[in-house]
């Protein structure tokens, strides 16, 4: 090829695929016709110049799903792909793709136990509407009195029970109490005692993860003593429905457990659906110790969370 016509060649190539400048656009600099610049856009490829890759995300999707199914011997995975690692954009892609889950999990005859946060209101947002019959949703969890509306455990299983035209069974009670007497009273209370029988006989869970950061709303609720909190800050790696749990998937506060209020980490294990919803780099460490502790038969998560999963199983 002629010294002159590769140089015309690469700009070429250059102000279309590095500039982003179009082929009409590309002729008018040039001084030649659109036609030329298409013959010399495809030369360009044709000589090696110019080598054009396709990267389908969906087929890394789904090697990744096939992967932390077999290493933490999982039902389900269902990966999203997210645009970004910002965390408030997972949570809302993950809560889509939890809620298509869901959706289409769910049937007539059913008890759905839900907990919440953030990441399970925007689970509960993304619900449509499907009516069952015989089925209820119930709240697996205490809460926290003084809880941000959109993480209010009322309003994520009032939207759940709403989407699925059931009655919703609330929880009104802290996450954890002062004295595990208080939990033993308020468990002999028959109305307190059939809310709690019916998220232990759940067959479908729907929980996320929290991890034990400054920002961690049930940190922030002064529920913890202040020897409880520097257990939790240096040895726990997240909390499912109020409970801590070390990197092994272990309850590493047992007293603190005896005072939480809801339903049990193990009893997660016996689930016919057990789905945890958790993505972001600051929850790895708190999803990767709930699948060590098999609390969840189903992951919904996101993409480069699930390689980061991954990564840390081989360290």
């Amino acid at each position: 090829m002629e010294s002159d016509k590769i140089k015309k060649v690469i700009e070429a190539a250059k102000l279309y695929y590095q500039l982003d400048y179009s082929q009409s656009e590309i002729a008018e600099m040039l001084g030649v016709s659109r036609p030329t610049v298409s013959r010399l856009l495809q030369q360009a490829k044709s000589e090696g110049i110019v080598n054009i890759e396709i990267h389908d995300p969906t087929k890394d999707i789904e090697q990744l799903r096939k992967k932390l199914k077999e290493k933490f011997q999982l039902e389900q995975v269902i990966i999203a792909f997210t645009p970004t690692y910002d965390e408030v954009i997972v949570k809302k892609y993950i809560g889509q793709a939890a809620a298509d889950y869901i959706m289409n999990l769910a049937k007539d005859g059913d008890t759905i136990g839900a907990s919440w946060g953030s990441t399970m209101y925007q689970v509960a947002l993304h619900l449509q509407s499907k009516s069952l019959k015989n089925s209820l949703v119930v709240q697996l969890n205490g809460g926290v009195s003084d809880a941000d509306i959109s993480i209010s455990p009322s309003e994520i299983v009032h939207l759940f029970g709403k989407a699925f035209g059931v009655v919703p069974y609330f929880m009104y009670l802290p996450a954890i109490v002062d004295q595990t007497l208080v939990k033993q009273a308020m468990m002999t209370d028959r109305h307190i005692r059939r809310v709690m029988d019916m998220g232990k006989n759940a067959n479908i869970a729907v929980f996320t993860a929290g991890a034990p950061t400054p920002d961690s709303v049930l940190i922030n609720s002064n529920y913890l003593r202040p020897d409880e909190l520097e257990i939790v800050m240096t040895r726990a790696v997240g909390d499912i429905c109020s409970r801590y749990y070390d990197q092994d998937g272990e309850i590493c506060l047992p007293g603190l457990n005896e005072r939480t209020v809801g339903i049990e980490l193990a009893e997660l294990r016996h689930k016919e659906h057990a789905i945890l919803v958790a993505g972001g780099a600051s929850k790895v460490n708190a999803i990767y110790g709930a699948l060590k502790g098999r609390y969840g038969n189903t992951l919904v998560t996101d993409q480069i969370t699930a390689k980061a999963l991954l990564d840390k199983s081989k360290r």
